[in-house]
Parts: structure tokens; C-alpha cells; sequence
């Protein structure tokens, strides 16, 4: 079998061990400083070292992004957070600043360097550049297609990390300058405004706005590479990354368990395997943004992108999270996080099993008091269910549909 690493984001210490319980061999999260994602809880010191100590006892790794573009200021503290990361233990750091480099071996800090994909590599040469300067990995640009990929691992031959699923940025790999000149927050220091989520008017050449029923928008469809793992694997791609560390636990859950089945049924049979479309529902049922391959099979057009509107609907398909299972009973005893009622079909899923359906018969309270719905988030309720389930298995609105 070939080895390839599923990462997974880490917003937060809970979302890190989310990640990992549902099959993440990699995380990666980011500190309090130095770290692009500025509006995530992000970690403490103290909560980087519980992480890698949680990762380490499941066999997964912990990456620290180091990844903002450096101004002289942003130096304090620089040298005693790359050694914290070092007797933390960390598996490596993911910068963009290649000064990181030269500064490691200066103070004689010894920490794998991945380099961002921040620094948009999109050739050959860039990557041999970064790879006889000392990087171990490249987090190759977003907007690279196939053979670029594959050009460079098989003519560098260098450890490569190719996003599979996330956000797009309007500019290269997220160097955007738009959020800095309309909002004075720098993206590339984590203080990005997502201005390109934003809608805007449209004017002609006249300077005249042309008027339309519908805003301008200049937002790329969210990437989702689902059908081309096979290709990554048989290609070497190193490891597979998933965008968003300021996404929910449900949203994270979700696809690493879908990945990470995908990945693992592809190299489990190879000739056999075949492409579920079930596993792309549950990929775009958990989001809110269309999904599309951008640049990896062509260069992308006007289906692409979001360019007249947005269509970006919000859905209720988290029911609950399971907290324990009543054995004697038969019931589930969930945390419900949105409305669901009596009569309803739900879906059950989590890191140990194969999903499945039951019917909700009867809803119970704290109190053993029957309800006909669950209308109140984070109320402790019990549901019936003949099959076990495990704490930390999640409840979701059934949407699959019957495989063909």
C-alpha cells in the first residue's frame, strides 16, 4: 500500500482531537502569534503541548503554521516560540518566510521546515530552489494543476502537500492585498477581511453603474479534489490537506471520515474501486459553498467562480452529538445542536463504524420526560437506538441516497 497522510485543521485543542479520533494522521493548528488564521481560537503553548501529546499516543502528527509574512516588529518572541515548539516535541513548522530557515540553523533550533503555500510554488525550479536550501516539504500553490504536481515529484523529488478541500483565495495562494487596502487588516499577517466574500457594484467603462438585480461578486467556488484521489495517490503526493481551521466540529468530522474512506478503500483495492456518489452528498451537505476541482484537470472558467451572486445556503443537518449510550435502556444520550422530531429518519455516524439510520420513536428529556421534538440547542436528550454507539459519534439528518 502507499503511505499518504490525511491533514486535517486544528482550530482549536477540541477540533484537534476531533480530527484525529476520525482519522486524521496529521493536524495542523496554529498559535497565538505568527499564525495566519489571526480570528481562530488558535492554541496556547500550553495547548500545543497537550496536542502533541494527544496526536503522539494516536500515531498522528501535530504541524505548527509559523506562516505570516514578517515585519521587523513582528521578530519578539520569535526564537523562544521556535524553541517552545522544539521541546514540545512538534513533528514540524509550516512557514512562509524562507528567513525561517537560515534562523534555525543560526540558533541551532532543530525543527522540520514545510514550506507554506503561501509562497504560491508553482514551478520546477522554485521547488529545487526550496528543496536545496534545506525544505522537507513543500505545501504546493493551490492553483498548480496535474502535471505540474507531478513534474515536481517525480523531477525534484520532494515531499508534497496538495490541498484537497477548502477555501480559494481570489489571489495567488491567499497573498491578497485587498483586505489590507479596504479594511486595514493584513491577510498576509492573519487579520485577512475576506473582502472577495464580499458583494460589490458593478460599473462600465463610463463609470456608470450598470444596474442589475443581482450583486457582482468576484469569489472562487470552494476546491473539493474528491475524485481525483486515486490520481494523488498514484501520482506520490505526500500527504492531502483539507482547508479550515475555523470550521465546526461537525464540518471537520465529516470530511476526514470521508477521506480517509475514500483514501483507504482506493489502496485497500485498487482495481475494484469504485467512486460513491454518497460520499460526495456527505461532502456537500456539511458546507455551504459550491465545490469544484479548479485548477487541477483544467484551467478554471466562468463555472468556477462566483461572479453574478452567491449561492451559499446554511443547512440543520448537525442533530447531536452522542455523549453516552445506555445499555440497559437502549438509548442514545446526545447534545442536541438543531431541531429534529419524532417520526424523523436520522443518520449515525463516527470514527469506529459504518453509518446508519434509525427512527426517532420517542425523544426524552434529562428528566424522562417525553417531547415531541428537540427544539432547544445543547439540551441533554435521550433517543432510542438497538445498536451501540460510542461518545463523540454524531447524529446528522439522513440524506444519503440509494447506491446505484
Amino acid at each position: 500500500m502507499n503511505k499518504i497522510e490525511l491533514l486535517a485543521p486544528a482550530g482549536d485543542l477540541e477540533k484537534l482531537k476531533w480530527a484525529i479520533l476520525y482519522g486524521a494522521d496529521a493536524v495542523y493548528v496554529g498559535g497565538k502569534d505568527f499564525s495566519l488564521r489571526a480570528n481562530a481560537t488558535n492554541f496556547t503553548i500550553d495547548e500545543i503541548k497537550e496536542g502533541v501529546k494527544f496526536a503522539h499516543e494516536h500515531n498522528a502528527k501535530v504541524y505548527v503554521t509559523v506562516n505570516i509574512v514578517f515585519h521587523q516588529e513582528d521578530f519578539n518572541g520569535l526564537e523562544e516560540y521556535l524553541r517552545s515548539l522544539e521541546e514540545i516535541g512538534v513533528d514540524a513548522i509550516i512557514a512562509s518566510d524562507i528567513f525561517i530557515l537560515d534562523f534555525l540553523k543560526e540558533k541551532n533550533i532543530n525543527l522540520e521546515f514545510h514550506l507554506s503555500t503561501q509562497s504560491c510554488t508553482t514551478n520546477m525550479e522554485a521547488a529545487k530552489f526550496y528543496k536545496a536550501n534545506g525544505v522537507k516539504r513543500i505545501v504546493l500553490a493551490r492553483e498548480c494543476d496535474r502535471k505540474t504536481i507531478k513534474d515536481i515529484i517525480d523531477k525534484v523529488k520532494i515531499d508534497t502537500e496538495v490541498f484537497i478541500h477548502g477555501a480559494m483565495c481570489t489571489c495567488f495562494s491567499g497573498r491578497c492585498y485587498l483586505s489590507n487596502y479596504m479594511t486595514n487588516r493584513d491577510s498576509n499577517r492573519g487579520g485577512c477581511a475576506q473582502v472577495c466574500r464580499w458583494t460589490f457594484d458593478l460599473y462600465d467603462e463610463y463609470k456608470q453603474k450598470i444596474n442589475s438585480d443581482v450583486d457582482f461578486a468576484i469569489s472562487p467556488k470552494d476546491l473539493s479534489l474528491l475524485r481525483f484521489i486515486p490520481k494523488l495517490i498514484d501520482d506520490g503526493v505526500t500527504s492531502l490537506k483539507i482547508e479550515g481551521r475555523m470550521k465546526s466540529i461537525y464540518y471537520i468530522a465529516t470530511l476526514v471520515s470521508v477521506y480517509r474512506r475514500v483514501i483507504d478503500n482506493y489502496l485497500k483495492d485498487k482495481e475494484n474501486y469504485k467512486y460513491n456518489i454518497n460520499d460526495e452528498i456527505e461532502l456537500y451537505r456539511c458546507a455551504n459553498r459550491q465545490t469544484v476541482p479548479q485548477y487541477f484537470d483544467k484551467f478554471p472558467s466562468v463555472d468556477e467562480q462566483y461572479y453574478i451572486g452567491r449561492d451559499e445556503n446554511t443547512n440543520q443537518d448537525f442533530l447531536g452529538v452522542v455523549l453516552d449510550y445506555d445499555k440497559d435502556n437502549k438509548e442514545i444520550i446526545l447534545e442536541q445542536r438543531n431541531y429534529f422530531e419524532t417520526g424523523n429518519i436520522v443518520n449515525i455516524f463516527g470514527p469506529n463504524k459504518e453509518s446508519f439510520n434509525i427512527e426517532v420513536s420517542y425523544i426524552k428529556t434529562e428528566d424522562g420526560k417525553e417531547i415531541d421534538a428537540a427544539r432547544h440547542p445543547k439540551e441533554i436528550l435521550r433517543i432510542p437506538c438497538d445498536k451501540i454507539v460510542e461518545k463523540n459519534d454524531l447524529i446528522r439528518v439522513n440524506f444519503f441516497v440509494d447506491k446505484q
